[in-house]
Parts: structure tokens; C-alpha cells; sequence
């Protein structure tokens, strides 16, 4: 059983009407980070706001604060999200969407970067009697594309959000195309408060492992979601060899524990189920191993 690895999701693009306790600032977001860094977390992913208004804003400038005031701090896999497209998002392109992504990966100031090959309905089981709730998170096939030639032509790794068994077979699919792109990570999304994918239960996860058995043997996995405690699945995916996510992006809305808090829990039911908490230069070398496996060279000593 190889070394598990925690990432923490520190904000989302919930605002904090919806989630108290998230950093919007960057010295917050770099504080913040830190923490969850020294809790156990090897993966860091970020969210940046403006915070005249409180709001998602992706500038490349404010994630490079973010990732190197971090990196300055402590040893971590640091990367950004993209605009949720679909809510209040309206980029012209596929271009505009991924410039912060590509401003950074040109950079070499990130290592992954998110990509979530496909698109799905968003909406909460506690707004459907809205007439106005929900909309269509939406990832078109230019989108996708986009995010596959920056992680091409940078060396980063693609993190697929699966919120649909659909997202893995089409990532799969595009990764296997020459040339392909570094190793993806395939992150299995489920929920208790959204109305997308599976609710948090090891039949489920067992349902996406079989198909990604199917279609991307040995790929890096882990467990995550939106609005959802995802603790029960901890002890689960150290045994099938996943990894985990949590983090105020993840957790139910108006959640009382922070980022560190919650890294640490999950360390604790790593460590509980037998596993050990993997470091940032370990998650490197098990992709660089993986990658080395898939074209049948050796691993590194």
C-alpha cells in the first residue's frame, strides 16, 4: 500500500454567505494553505477572489501570489481552479477561460492544473422547489481541448472531476491520444446536497473503480465532492489505494471546521485504516513512477 495523499480544497467558488469560514484574501489564502500543508496535506487547490466584492476573479497575478507565497512556506502541489462555467460565467472561448492556466503553467508555476471532461447539472436538493435554481455546469469539447494542449505543451497534469461515470470514459479516451499529457488525476465527485453523481457510499466508488479499471488501469484516484462529508469514504479509499480530498470547498455549506482541522481528521483515519500520509515529493514520484510503468522503463531509485 503506497502512501496516501491528502489534498485541500481551501474555498470554492461558494462566497462566504454560503460558507463562513473560507480565506478570500491572498494573505488568507497563503496563511491558510500553509496550515493545511503542515496538517498533512501534499495537494493545495485555490480559488482566487477579489476582495472588493467577494467574488471568484482569475487572475494569473493573484494565483502566483497565492501558489509562491505558499511554496515559500512549505513543500506543496499548489494549482488553481477555472470559471465555473455555466453560473454566472460568459467567457467568449475556450482561450479566455484557460488564460490564467496556461499564464501559469508558461510560468512553471504549476504542476496540475483542473480540466473536467464533460458537463452536468448543477443543483441543490434544498433550492429545487425554486423555479430559478440549478443550472448547467457546462465543459465543451473546445473547453476540454484547451485545458489538454496547455497540459501537453507544459507538462501538467490534468485533475478530471468526475461528476459522471461519462467524465472518465471521455478523459480517458482524450488521454490516450499522442501526444498524450502527463498523467491524469481522476478525482470521484459525490455529494449529499447536489443532485449530481453518487452520495458518499463504497457500492459507489466501487461502480466508478470498475469502470476505471476498464478504461485507464492503475490511474491516481481520490475521493472527493461538493457539499458533502466525505469522511466515511476515507478508510474505503485507503484500502482500494485512492486518495483524498477535503476542505471547505468540499464540505456542507456552513461548516464549522477549517481547512487544518479538517486535513488533520484526515490524516487521523488515514493512519486509523492502516495507511500513511503521503508527502508533496512522494506525489511526485508515484506519477513519475506511473508515467515510467506506462512506457515500460523502470521506475527511478
Amino acid at each position: 500500500m503506497g502512501a496516501t495523499w491528502i489534498e485541500a480544497a481551501l474555498n470554492g467558488p461558494w462566497g462566504r454567505e454560503r460558507q463562513p469560514g473560507i480565506p478570500l484574501s491572498v494573505d488568507e489564502i497563503v496563511a491558510d494553505g500553509i496550515a493545511a500543508a503542515q496538517a498533512g496535506a501534499a495537494i493545495v487547490h485555490v480559488h482566487a477572489y477579489d476582495p472588493a466584492t467577494g467574488r471568484q476573479r482569475d487572475a494569473w497575478e493573484t494565483y502566483a501570489r497565492i501558489i509562491e507565497g505558499i511554496r515559500a512556506r512549505v513543500d506543496a502541489i499548489v494549482y488553481p481552479t477555472i470559471p465555473l462555467a455555466g453560473s454566472d460565467y460568459a467567457a467568449a472561448n475556450a482561450a479566455q477561460r484557460f488564460a490564467h492556466t496556461a499564464a501559469l503553467a508558461e510560468r512553471g508555476l504549476i504542476e496540475w492544473a483542473v480540466l473536467d471532461p464533460g458537463s452536468t447539472t448543477f443543483a441543490r436538493f434544498d433550492e429545487l422547489a425554486a423555479p430559478d435554481s440549478g443550472f448547467i455546469y457546462q465543459n465543451p469539447m473546445a473547453d476540454i481541448r484547451e485545458g489538454l494542449r496547455i497540459a501537453r505543451a507544459h507538462r501538467v497534469h490534468p485533475g478530471y472531476a468526475i461528476y459522471e461515470p461519462g467524465f472518465t470514459r471521455l478523459g480517458a479516451a482524450l488521454a490516450a491520444l499522442e501526444p498524450r499529457p502527463p498523467t491524469p488525476i481522476y478525482r470521484f465527485m459525490f455529494s449529499d446536497e447536489f443532485a449530481w453523481g453518487f452520495p458518499p457510499r463504497a457500492r459507489y466508488l466501487d461502480a466508478h473503480l470498475a469502470l476505471l479499471a476498464e478504461v485507464a488501469p492503475e490511474a491516481p484516484w481520490m475521493v472527493a465532492g461538493l457539499g458533502v462529508d466525505i469522511r466515511p469514504l476515507i478508510p474505503e479509499a485507503v484500502r482500494r489505494g485512492g486518495h483524498v480530498r477535503v476542505g471547505l470547498e468540499d464540505a456542507p455549506w456552513g461548516c464549522a471546521e477549517g481547512n487544518p482541522a479538517l486535513v488533520a481528521q484526515a490524516a487521523r483515519e488515514i493512519e486509523r485504516a492502516g495507511g500513511s500520509v503521503a508527502t508533496a515529493a512522494q506525489v511526485r514520484r508515484a506519477l513519475v513512477d506511473r508515467e515510467a510503468r506506462a512506457d515500460g522503463s523502470q521506475p527511478r531509485t
